[in-house]
């Protein structure tokens, strides 16, 4: 298997040439990297992954669904701070919660009630809802996972928000606080 990945800070390219370099590497040089970033963001959408903002000090990882195993022998991604960007459907959170078995530390990502609530024009149904606990969200995702599973924000309906639906504006919101707060 290999991962794609791209640093979106141009000051921290790893190859010459600048930014914009969507670097596709096996499994063994991802984990032997060392990139002079602080930000890790994990996407599970392509079009997400493609469309990532320039961000200092970051780099972008595209995700692509389940499979963390091999994220846990980098060990360089255990001293960066995190961010995982999934749906906001029970698959997204499941996939979290996997993430956090071998990255504990890791920070979702425009997965809380605000940009869920904010974009209900943007819902559609989950198909095939996972409806087990997941032990390792924090509270806050927990309320929000259980609003979906146990279909509370619309009768009926497993309300699942793709990450591509979120508009670009909050993306860069949220980019942006996390530039001002991050020391």
């Amino acid at each position: 298997m290999r991962r794609v990945f791209r640093v979106v800070d141009f000051n921290s390219a790893l190859l010459p040439g600048g930014k914009d370099q969507d670097i596709t590497v096996s499994h063994d040089t991802f984990s032997c990297l060392d990139p002079r970033v602080s930000r890790v963001f994990i996407t599970e959408n392509e079009v997400n992954f493609l469309a990532f903002p320039d961000l200092e000090d970051s780099l972008v990882i595209f995700g692509g669904g389940y499979g963390f195993d091999m994220l846990q022998q980098a060990q360089w991604l255990h001293t960066k701070v995190v961010y995982y960007w999934g749906d906001l459907d029970t698959h997204g959170f499941a996939t979290l919660d996997q993430l956090r078995n071998h990255l504990p530390h890791a920070v979702s990502f425009l997965m809380d009630s605000a940009t869920l609530m904010a974009h209900r024009e943007q819902w559609v149904t989950e198909p095939q809802p996972i409806l087990r606990d997941l032990p390792r969200l924090t509270l806050q995702e927990r309320a929000v996972y259980d609003s979906i599973r146990w279909q509370r924000l619309q009768d009926n309906v497993y309300v699942r928000l793709e990450q591509e639906r979120i508009s670009f504006g909050w993306l860069m919101q949220a980019l942006n606080d996390i530039r001002l707060f991050t020391p």
